[in-house]
């Protein structure tokens, strides 16, 4: 089973893409980290977790709902991380992840993607997108090869910066960036409902005319952004 955290789409494609080379069920976790389900889940075959690069680590919120949630049946279980240039030495973490929920850990897999992480960085023209995906399908396969013939994903080099990105750069990260502080709604919002409907983490709700970002609950997925008709969220 291929369980996928998506905001902006980048994750999306690549767990459906998988999913459809290996012939395997595709589940979308916003709705079970949004209404806090951590029902066990059942697979017979190895469990592939798609997820982007949070601060050069998997996102702390995925992380969480794989600690509370019992994955039964396979206990395999592949990490595949999107990136705009980087998963840095997640694998570590992933590593002592899959001793803690007691899975057998076959690999990070690093696929670089358009960047798309709007409150820091800017996003590739529509040309320098579909090369840069181009170049992931390659990668995508490759997964889905390894995972399809049961192969572990070899294990990438690690440099001292890639070290010090997930180590100590992850922590201060959040506390500075993870937030919605850098984000503000625009009066072109309609009030449709789609970012509140869209948000994991209910950090969006409707104010006096329109809708709102809560800063201390947003963990500047995108999703909002991916999902407004009139592209009201904004980053200052």
């Amino acid at each position: 089973m291929i369980l996928y955290f998506s905001g902006t789409g980048n994750s999306a494609y690549v767990a459906k893409r998988i999913g459809k080379m290996i012939n395997d069920e595709v589940v979308h976790l916003f709705e079970k980290i949004k209404d806090n389900d951590f029902s066990p889940l059942q697979s017979k075959r190895p469990w592939v977790i798609v997820v982007p690069t949070y601060a050069w680590r998997i996102p702390r919120i995925v992380e969480y709902w794989l600690k509370n949630t019992p994955l039964q049946g396979n206990q395999d279980i592949y990490f595949v991380m999107t990136c705009g240039g980087s998963i840095g030495n997640a694998g570590k973490y992933i590593e002592k992840l899959c001793q803690n929920i007691k899975m057998n850990n076959r690999g990070c897999m690093e696929i670089i993607m358009p960047e798309n992480y709007i409150a820091m960085f800017s996003t590739p023209t529509k040309e320098e997108a579909s090369k840069i995906i181009d170049r992931a399908e390659k990668v995508i396969d490759l997964a889905a090869v390894c995972i399809k013939n049961g192969q572990s994903f070899k294990h990438p080099n690690v440099s001292f910066n890639d070290k010090i990105s997930s180590s100590v750069i992850n922590k201060l990260f959040y506390p500075l960036f993870v937030h919605a502080k850098k984000f503000y709604v625009l009066d072109d919002c309609i009030s449709c409902g789609a970012c509140e409907s869209e948000c994991p983490v209910g950090a969006i709700s409707m104010g006096d005319d329109h809708y709102q970002i809560n800063a201390d609950e947003c963990i500047s997925c995108g999703a909002c952004a991916g999902v407004c008709p009139v592209g009201a969220p904004k980053e200052a």
